[in-house]
């Protein structure tokens, strides 16, 4: 068999081979059995293998270059900007480059890095939702850790602003209204414009980032949990954002902040994106950031979505709801201190047994939130005012209590999806 011949038949298996679905590591294990069997057959093994490992080595490559690459990996693009300036970080825990943080590798490069600024769950990620989060120092590095809110209008205050040149945004959002991420990024966007200071995003993939779902925010319901005029499910990335805050003059009185974006390489939104590391205590695994905004709807009413076991927003129940099989018991645990319905024995609905590809058909699912109002039977005793600043509206409520299905009521805001769709176009880095 000549050369020719053998490597013909050994790419043929390799483009049979669905390579987009399968890891480096199986590519590899293909390439060396069918190596093995042709050099069984052959008396010219040296040349065989030869070819054999620069494929193999070829096939390593392409794998790296098609994996999705951060904004805070690409160093080159942005330690330019950073040069001579007096640097502030808006990160957690999850702003990590590899192994070692952003602000680790930051200072290892010798570069001023002067404050932290933490969000909601803290610098460390371990803060319970809505938790005071004080300032502090970072105890690895000895980097103060600034307020958030200890300026006016829940901004950092004039004393804190005045620290540093430019702001890093390193952070990892989960691409809903009313996770608290981007809210926070939105009012240091806005301070930053007051004070004349530079904004950096190192932007990461958005895991909800494929589809787009959910009423657009009804302003007089503006809180802490639905800042901008958007979707629930908005689909688009931290920097993508806040391109489209600038670009829509979103921040309180027109103002625009003066913005660089890093893109990710090789993302799209229709990437499903696996986060190495769990954003919040809440959010520990994809299961329970794909269900997340169908089921956090039940933190506005007294129905536990299982915080305080291993399964947050994952698994919904009540002490009084009847004919389930399933049923749980919330603990105080690290993240949720106190659950609803702490210590009581919850029946209700597992719903952590779903595929991801089921999750993904259903969008946001009221389904859940119904059958458990239909159950309890409360009445107007169900849902607390918290509702509608979650949902962004005031017509869902109503269509709940009406005994509207959950089809009657996502048709509503059909039109804010595909108007919203329009709308965020210019702001998008990457292929929808």
């Amino acid at each position: 068999m000549s050369k020719e011949r053998v490597f013909d038949n050994l790419q043929i298996k390799i483009d049979n081979t669905k390579f987009s679905k399968i890891s480096v590591f199986d590519i590899k294990i293909k390439l060396i059995f069918v190596a093995v069997n042709i050099l069984l057959n052959n008396t010219i093994m040296k040349k065989l293998l030869l070819l054999t490992l620069i494929l193999c080595s070829s096939l390593f490559c392409r794998a790296q270059e098609e994996r999705v690459i951060l904004g805070d990996e690409q160093t080159s693009e942005y330690f330019p900007i950073l040069k001579g300036k007096r640097i502030a970080i808006f990160s957690n825990h999850t702003g990590m480059i590899g192994k070692k943080h952003l602000l680790d590798i930051l200072l290892e490069n010798k570069f001023n890095v002067v404050a932290i600024f933490s969000p909601e769950h803290g610098f460390r990620g371990d803060a319970d939702a809505g938790e005071h989060v004080s300032s502090s120092v970072d105890k690895k590095t000895g980097v103060p850790i600034l307020s958030l809110y200890d300026g006016k209008l829940g901004k950092p205050s004039d004393t804190s602003m005045r620290k540093f040149d430019i702001l890093i945004v390193d952070i990892q959002d989960v691409g809903l209204r009313f996770y608290t991420y981007y809210a926070s990024m939105c009012r240091l966007m806005d301070a930053c414009a007051e004070y004349n200071r530079k904004v950096l995003i190192l932007d990461r993939p958005n895991p909800n980032g494929h589809y787009v779902d959910g009423p657009i925010l009804d302003m007089k319901f503006k809180s802490g949990v639905g800042w901008l005029p958007i979707p629930i499910v908005h689909g688009m990335t931290l920097g993508e954002l806040a391109l489209m805050v600038n670009g829509e003059r979103w921040l309180p009185a027109s103002r625009v902040c003066d913005l660089t974006v890093i893109p990710c390489k090789n993302y799209t939104h229709q990437t499903m994106y696996r986060l190495p590391i769990p954003p919040s205590p809440n959010l520990p695994n994809m299961t329970s950031i794909y269900l997340y905004p169908s089921t956090c709807y039940f933190e506005a009413t007294p129905v536990s979505l299982g915080r305080g076991t291993s399964l947050p927003f994952q698994v919904y129940g009540h002490p009084n709801m009847t004919g389930y099989k399933y049923s749980f018991t919330p603990r105080s645990i690290s993240g949720a201190k106190n659950p609803p319905q702490l210590n009581k024995l919850c029946h209700g609905v597992n719903l952590s047994t779903m595929s991801d590809e089921e999750i993904w058909k259903r969008g946001i699912d009221l389904s859940y939130v119904i059958d458990a109002y239909k159950n309890l039977n409360m009445g107007d005793h169900f849902f607390r005012s918290f509702f509608e600043l979650l949902i962004g509206t005031d017509y869902v409520r109503k269509m709940i209590e009406e005994g509207k299905s959950a089809d009657e009521i996502k048709a509503m805001w059909k039109d804010d999806v595909e108007k919203f769709k329009v709308q965020r176009k210019p702001y998008l880095l990457y292929q929808e």
